[in-house]
């Protein structure tokens, strides 16, 4: 589902467009159930290739092998190249542009994440610095806490679990355990910054701003 508004004056050009960016998009994912986008601009602007910015919203996003249950984005101004996709070439963007805005991610997705390729070297670290155990059997929400889990091992009849805490920490996500010292700073893509982290229901929520490049 598409849905286009902001400037209603552009008529067939802005529905090009937002067609356009709605199959750019849906090309940068491996699936997105809704997806609904929010243009702004005037038919000038439009037809010399800028758009003054993009409201996105979606939901049940798979990106990158990430599950992501809701992204709402917001972006700078964007310059395309109107004159390609006139002719019925595909969307074409001149320069990169900054959006900002927030993603959810569930208990469940996270752990689908990061117990299976190609993420699971990343739930293998957290076990490690963790939980001390070489990999990670799962997570899940509770409240307002992350709860990691590692197999049960050798003697043990039950699967090791230290709940934690995720944070907001020099643009990254910082996991904490609540007892004791141990903490993992994720690495982080340079073109994206973290600036706030909290758990809401059963929702790892992120919020902050990311660098797109044609």
């Amino acid at each position: 589902m598409t849905r286009s508004a902001g400037a209603a004056s552009g008529g067939p050009v802005l529905q090009l467009l937002a067609s356009g960016l709605q199959l750019w998009i849906r090309q940068q994912c491996q699936e997105v159930e809704s997806l609904e986008l929010q243009l702004h601009g005037s038919t000038i602007q439009l037809l010399r290739g800028r758009l003054e910015g993009v409201t996105l919203t979606a939901q049940r996003v798979v990106y990158r092998e990430l599950r992501l249950d809701r992204v709402q984005l917001t972006s700078a101004p964007i310059q395309v190249r109107m004159g390609g996709l006139l002719k019925g070439q595909g969307l074409q963007l001149e320069n990169s542009f900054a959006i900002n805005g927030s993603v959810a991610l569930s208990g469940e997705g996270l752990e689908l994440a990061l117990t299976r390729p190609p993420w699971a070297w990343l739930g293998d670290r957290l076990a490690r610095e963790l939980l001390g155990r070489e990999s990670l059997g799962g997570l899940s929400i509770d409240g307002q806490e992350l709860l990691l889990r590692a197999p049960a091992g050798q003697g043990e009849t039950v699967p090791f679990e230290r709940k934690t805490l995720p944070l907001a920490t020099a643009g990254s996500i910082e996991i904490r355990a609540v007892e004791g010292v141990a903490t993992f700073l994720l690495p982080m893509d340079p073109s994206i910054r973290i600036e706030r982290v909290h758990l809401e229901g059963d929702l790892l929520k992120l919020h902050g701003e990311a660098r797109v490049s044609p």
